[in-house]
């Protein structure tokens, strides 16, 4: 008897089932990606219990002919690839032809469907796996598929469900997910009757933010920069959040290539990096980015469920995402985003020294008029610098900063302004034109000085030092290999390692900047990077590391006292500096408070 037999049909739609459908949302999004496919632009879902007892799709996509209704159902059969070539240029989110076979095969399965210039719709129904024959059925142009009892024919696979909120919320974060990417499609979800979600079709730019902020918060919105960048046939646009907006968790990070969902560790590897210099450790950027190449440059037939790709030019799509990237954050100056405030309303018989907001008197509490325009008058030229320093203020100079010629005040603000005061010896407060801004002098200077320090580096190139001794390490015949392999490259970086055998190489040389550190573990880090990324980043980030403490000693401290002078300079070289709008920890530098959240703060105009 033959030990080698042909698997039934039934048992091989169950086979591809356990592999593409986890749980309800895996449904949810084989049927929603074949709408999006047809051309749908008006999509319906309907869940009940979760997506346990009944998912619905109904869409307005081109529908399927009569003669292909009983293929739709049949394993390995599609209209979107006919050949090899096509395989390689995939452009639709669906492909294999396998979903719908493998949800019927574990469900109560029923297809309803009309091309708009077919006369009637048929209906197709699927028990088991077992299908019926097409019947004549009423429905609009579109399809409609329902999917009832998931897993009723495979118990042991639906004790694995959560609890019915937990699937439904896999469904809605799914469906949160096609949202961002197809912003022309109409969405509209409903849990056991009730509507949830109305996502409806946006036709311009600010329909598409409008999306993105209903989805992500509008927060999200107004904490994160908007980019695009093209490159070596690639193409980065879409949102990255802030890094003073960053998350505990990474649960607000969707990346697309071509339109697909995926979830790729050189994808993330590349965002890490770009990040490394401006956020707190532990915490999580936000972002929806969209990467969009030439088809034959990635692979999307890698994994079961498509969550994964394959690039073919890994390197060149990790750089470009981490400098694209690292370019648009190292713009976060202090004063950049700066809100736009109404500007406050005239009254008759005031006035103020120019620049600045005229004065509304308060002549019911019985001051004068005097009392209060004289300290006024003062504080005008006090800016102006016709008044001396206060003696609260002065100290000795602080290193490294020049007086800023104030008499710029009346001609045009700064996107900082200009200081007025040092609150206990901490905050420096100043006032631009949209109102109050606070800044943390010590978290200020720090990242003013770090970049000081970076671009000092930069210029002077990696200095490096020979070691008296050299250091022998121990690798794998793998790690050796890569040394001998990429030893220009370890050279570019301060580093002469040179293989002594098959599991052992020498260090000669590191960076300056390095000594002290652990040259081993550094280097089988940098090892790792080259065999798994194609490049490092390694030796820099370290080197970002000894100048950020050198930064950090280095910069003013909490309960110094600066004059004016000393303040305003340390504004203009915020609004200079690059990533100034947070120190090197991550944590920010400024914060605006507008007029109007003043007015809120004293009830005015209520």
């Amino acid at each position: 008897m033959s030990r080698i037999r042909q698997l039934p049909i039934e048992l091989i739609n169950q086979i591809a089932a356990g592999e593409v459908i986890e749980r309800p949302a895996s449904v949810v999004k084989e049927l929603v990606e074949n709408s999006l496919d047809a051309g749908a632009q008006r999509i319906e879902i309907e869940v009940e219990e979760g997506g346990a007892r009944l998912i619905r799709v109904r869409d307005d996509g081109r529908g399927i002919d009569a003669d292909d209704l009983p293929l739709a159902i049949a394993a390995h059969a599609t209209s979107k690839i006919a050949s090899f070539d096509d395989l390689e240029r995939v452009t639709t989110l669906g492909f294999r032809g396998e979903a719908l076979p493998s949800i019927a095969s574990i469900s109560r399965f029923a297809l309803t469907s009309r091309p708009a210039e077919q006369a009637h719709a048929l209906r197709i129904e699927v028990d088991g796996g077992k299908p019926g024959a097409p019947k004549p059925a009423q429905h609009p142009a579109g399809t409609t598929i329902e999917v009832r009892d998931l897993f009723y024919n495979v118990p042991a696979r639906r004790k694995f469900l959560r609890a019915e909120r937990t699937e439904f919320g896999r469904i809605d974060e799914l469906i949160a997910s096609l949202a961002l990417v197809r912003t022309g499609a109409e969405f509209r979800l409903s849990h056991n009757g009730k509507p949830v979600r109305l996502l409806r079709r946006a036709v311009d730019e600010a329909g598409v933010a409008a999306r993105v902020g209903d989805l992500l918060g509008e927060e999200f919105v107004g904490q994160s920069l908007r980019i695009e960048h093209e490159g070596a046939g690639l193409r980065l646009s879409g949102w990255v959040g802030l890094p003073t907006a960053s998350r505990a968790q990474a649960d607000s990070q969707y990346f697309y290539v071509n339109g697909r969902l995926v979830r790729d560790r050189l994808v993330a590897h590349a965002v890490r990096q770009a990040y490394a210099d401006v956020l707190f450790h532990g915490r999580h950027p936000a972002f929806v980015l969209f990467l969009d190449l030439d088809p034959l440059g990635v692979d999307v037939n890698v994994h079961p469920a498509k969550h994964e790709v394959r690039f073919r030019e890994s390197r060149l799509v990790h750089d470009f995402l981490y400098r694209t990237l690292n370019d648009a954050l190292a713009q976060t100056r202090a004063g950049a985003a700066a809100p736009v405030a109404p500007a406050l309303p005239a009254f008759a018989g005031d006035t103020a020294a120019p620049g600045y907001a005229p004065w509304r008197g308060q002549n019911s509490l019985g001051l004068g008029s005097s009392f209060v325009r004289e300290p006024l008058a003062e504080y005008a030229a006090l800016v102006g610098g016709g008044a001396p320093v206060s003696p609260l203020l002065s100290s000795s100079p602080l290193p490294q900063t020049t007086p800023v010629d104030m008499s710029a005040a009346h001609t045009e603000m700064p996107p900082l302004g200009f200081a007025l005061a040092q609150l206990h010896g901490i905050y420096v407060l100043a006032e631009n034109a949209h109102g109050l801004v606070l800044v943390d002098m010590h978290a200020a200077h720090e990242r003013i000085t770090y970049e000081r320090l970076k671009n000092a580096r930069e210029g002077q190139g990696i200095r490096a030092q020979m070691l008296l001794v050299p250091l022998p390490i121990s690798l794998s015949e793998r790690e050796a290999a890569c040394v001998e392999e990429h030893g220009e490259r370890f050279a570019a970086l301060g580093f002469d390692v040179q293989r002594t055998g098959p599991q052992s190489a020498v260090v000669k040389r590191i960076p300056t900047l390095l000594e002290g550190a652990d040259a081993a573990r550094l280097i089988r880090d940098v090892i790792a990077d080259f065999t798994t990324q194609g490049s490092s980043r390694r030796i820099e980030e370290a080197g970002n590391d000894v100048l950020a403490t050198m930064a950090c000693h280095g910069s003013v401290r909490a309960n110094r006292r600066l004059s004016l002078p000393e303040m305003n300079a340390l504004l203009r070289d915020m609004e200079a500096t690059e990533r100034s709008g947070q120190c090197n920890h991550g944590r920010p530098t400024w914060v605006q408070l507008g007029i109007n959240e003043l007015d809120r703060l004293f009830l005015r105009g209520r």
